[in-house]
């Protein structure tokens, strides 16, 4: 299933302005608004991130630890300057290959990046499936003084795990074997830097037994490289559901859940009004209601959010 990338309708805030200074008083200074999104490889973070970047002014913090380094956009599967939409992206493929790059890294790269985004009165949005990276930002120091809205985009797992298989095999249709074959080397550390990425490691001994070898041989090899390309990634998404179950459960984090179960299911045109039904739509409200403390408001088919107390952000739907 293709999943396309589209600004859809804007929701315009209603905002309440309070009347008196004693309001504000009483509530306390406003922290810093910040959303984040979370959810397995595959379950369309990325795709979320920009809808709700192109319904509101705000920008997008990358927190997937690969697709942080330079290099293997394919492998990597980063997102595209076309799906992309014009909405700015930091920490996307900025850091040296053959660096290691840490949760500490990020957290203080991070923190620069939404002290940036903020001071031009956008909204954070801060999004990727390295789950550790964003627990090591979101401690308490930041809590104390970054109010959080956290997004689970959540697939089934028979359904992601298939979805998962049929983009590795689109993957290597654009070229991902001969990508990583850039940088392979016979005696390449796969514990350090990008070369951690699930691609690299399994297309090694290919790369390895490729001149030595018949065409069936070869064939055949590549095969058993991929389906541990594709087994490798479906592990992940497994990882990653374990640590969002354990950030809810145990830390206590509050996530709101976004079932896309049912996009993965459908095809064409479908697909495309379930996720906007079930995902884009009910995380744009999730999120106005976060920014404005608003509640919905249909009239005639078109909704929009009313406020029914302070505004909490400075950065304002578009």
């Amino acid at each position: 299933m293709k999943l396309s990338f589209s600004a859809s309708k804007q929701i315009q805030p209603l905002l309440h302005i309070p009347s008196t200074s004693s309001q504000l008083l009483r509530h306390g200074p406003p922290k810093e608004k910040v959303v984040v999104v979370m959810g397995a490889t595959g379950a369309g973070k990325s795709r979320l991130s920009i809808d709700l970047a192109t319904r509101f002014s705000a920008e997008i913090i990358n927190s997937d630890k690969m697709q942080v380094y330079q290099g293997l956009d394919i492998a990597t599967n980063k997102i595209t300057d076309e799906e992309r939409c014009g909405v700015p992206h930091h920490l996307l493929g900025v850091v040296d290959p053959e660096s290691d790059f840490s949760a500490a890294n990020f957290r203080a790269m991070a923190s620069i990046s939404l002290r940036s985004i903020l001071s031009r009165r956008q909204l954070p949005i801060i999004v990727g499936g390295s789950n550790s990276f964003v627990e090591a930002l979101v401690d308490v120091n930041f809590r104390s003084r970054y109010d959080c809205c956290f997004l689970w985009v959540d697939v089934a797992m028979p359904v992601l795990h298939s979805f998962v298989s049929d983009r590795v095999d689109r993957m290597v249709e654009r070229g991902m074997v001969e990508e990583v074959r850039e940088f392979f080397q016979p005696n390449a550390d796969y514990s350090r830097g990008i070369r951690r990425a699930i691609g690299v490691p399994e297309l090694d001994e290919f790369f390895r037994v490729e001149p030595f070898c018949d065409e069936e041989t070869r064939a055949r090899v590549l095969a058993e490289a991929i389906d541990s390309i594709k087994m490798n990634t479906s592990r992940l998404a497994c990882r990653q559901l374990e640590k969002i179950h354990r950030l809810r459960n145990i830390k206590g984090w509050r996530m709101h859940r976004l079932d896309a179960t049912d996009v993965f299911r459908k095809r064409g045109g479908g697909a495309e009004a379930a996720w906007e039904d079930m995902v884009a739509g009910s995380g744009a409200a999730l999120v106005s209601r976060f920014l404005y403390d608003l509640e919905p408001v249909v009239c005639g088919g078109v909704m929009a959010m009313r406020s029914g107390a302070r505004p909490l952000m400075a950065a304002t739907a578009s």
